[in-house]
């Protein structure tokens, strides 16, 4: 799903500048506003959503100095204590913290302030829903760890069928 919501902001956003440079050599005036604004909203769901995705298939940034030549248990401590210490807390914080905003705009359909903009209300709604599906992704990561520590399975990476090939 993220490619193809990548793929239409790529064309959404070239047709914005085709138009925008046609037109201003034609002598006519458009109101991109709304073509504008549907590219950051694909660029909010590429990213919003995409970051359990990353955490699901280990492609979140990380700062490898050392763990890729720790043995798998060493790199389960490290993991473990990361989502228990800061990726959970941090959801909770962001949900707790986003909560109030996203009701508000949901309160009174928040629409943006440039003339022809878009409702602002949904795609405000996808904060939680990311922080939701981010906190999900972090327990099953944790008890993926804590069966590693246990001996139950050995870190493996995880399984990507060719449709969802993750790069290097």
């Amino acid at each position: 799903m993220i490619r193809w919501l990548t793929l239409v902001m790529v064309l959404v956003g070239a047709a914005t500048a085709v138009l925008r440079y046609s037109s201003r050599g034609l002598g006519l005036s458009f109101n991109l506003t709304p073509q504008t604004e549907l590219q950051w909203y694909l660029f909010s769901l590429i990213f919003l959503l995409g970051a359990a995705y990353g955490l699901r298939h280990d492609v979140h940034v990380r700062v490898d100095v050392l763990y890729s030549e720790l043995n798998p248990k060493k790199r389960a401590w490290i993991d473990l204590i990361g989502h228990v210490l800061f990726l959970i807390p941090f959801c909770i914080v962001m949900l707790y913290v986003s909560w109030p905003a996203v009701q508000n705009s949901w309160s009174i359909r928040e629409m943006s302030p440039d003339p022809g903009g878009l409702p602002r209300y949904p795609i405000k709604m996808v904060i939680l829903l990311s922080f939701v599906l981010l906190v999900g992704q972090g327990y099953s990561q944790i008890l993926k760890q804590v069966s590693i520590l246990r001996g139950d399975g050995e870190q493996q990476p995880p399984t990507v069928d060719s449709q969802h090939e993750v790069g290097p």
